[in-house]
């Protein structure tokens, strides 16, 4: 049986997967830590999570989040950052600006190839980055 929580693709596999697709899968893992970060910090009922996680998952946050690592990419995560911010999305929400949307679709996209990749670490330490005001505001 499979084990999807420990994907091994190879990488001829990964590299076929689109950037939509990766940004796709890096929705999921970006959600799922900012789950478990609110969940790790207490405090909030079940509404109050709710209402928390999506002020972290919407866009204009996530591309807020996304600039604070940007500096920190690797030329192989740039590489793949850039690939996500120039998908060809058809759709943008409302609440969001089309920049906003690109690059957070550019950063889900990094953390679907990183998590492809098995690189559990850096996107924690990402993610950490991302977000240390938001644990000095606790």
């Amino acid at each position: 049986m499979k084990d999807y929580f420990d994907l091994h693709l190879e990488e001829d596999q990964i590299r076929a997967i689109s950037s939509i697709g990766l940004a796709h899968l890096g929705d999921a893992v970006y959600e799922l830590l900012a789950r478990s970060w609110l969940c790790a910090h207490g405090g909030a009922t079940g509404r109050g999570l709710h209402r928390a996680a999506v002020e972290l998952v919407r866009a204009p946050a996530q591309a807020e989040r996304a600039a604070k690592i940007l500096p920190l990419l690797t030329d192989e995560e740039l590489a793949v950052f850039k690939r996500g911010r120039n998908a060809h999305v058809h759709s943008v929400p409302h609440s969001a600006s089309r920049s906003d949307y690109l690059k957070a679709t550019a950063l889900e996209c990094l953390l679907g190839y990183l998590y492809l990749h098995g690189r559990r670490e850096r996107i924690n330490a990402l993610f950490a980055v991302m977000m240390e005001e938001e644990e000095h505001a606790i």
